[in-house]
């Protein structure tokens, strides 16, 4: 049913499991895997107080990058076909969620796995939901993994 699945992952625990997840349905649709980290660059350069956006946005592609490696590395082993990518903002207005949803369909992606970390009350008031904004804009059907 699922020949093409993507996987958003931020490095995470639960991230992880979602990648379990997502190596785990491809390994039982004989899928292509799509594993994506995306890297917010345009809201960190708003902020006026940071000595040195780019060395930190520097820091986040590279870490990005490592996440990417990991996670390629862990389907590999598991003999999935897999490939990576670093989604990176780089316009005002952009928003993870809406980019991890286009690269879905540029894709053409059968399924989006994301983890949904289970935030509430503040803590979702003020950092927002990737997954939950995923699910909101995607055209895919979406997978949402809980930590435990």
């Amino acid at each position: 049913m699922f020949k093409r699945i993507l996987v958003a992952v931020d490095g995470s625990h639960t991230a992880e499991l979602a990648l379990q997840e997502a190596i785990k349905l491809a390994k039982e649709h004989q899928a292509q895997l799509r594993i994506v980290h995306a890297v917010d660059n345009v809201t960190l350069n708003l902020g006026a107080e940071i000595p040195n956006p780019s060395e930190i946005s520097d820091a986040m592609i590279k870490s990005g990058q490592e996440i990417l490696r990991k996670a390629g590395d862990m389907a590999r082993v598991a003999g999935i076909q897999v490939g990576t990518r670093l989604i990176e903002t780089d316009t005002l207005g952009q928003r993870i969620p809406e980019m991890i949803a286009a690269d879905a369909e540029a894709w053409s992606a059968d399924l989006i796995v994301i983890c949904t970390h289970g935030r509430s009350g503040l803590s979702h008031l003020f950092l927002g939901s990737v997954a939950e904004g995923v699910v909101r804009v995607a055209t895919k059907p979406v997978l949402l993994i809980r930590g435990k």
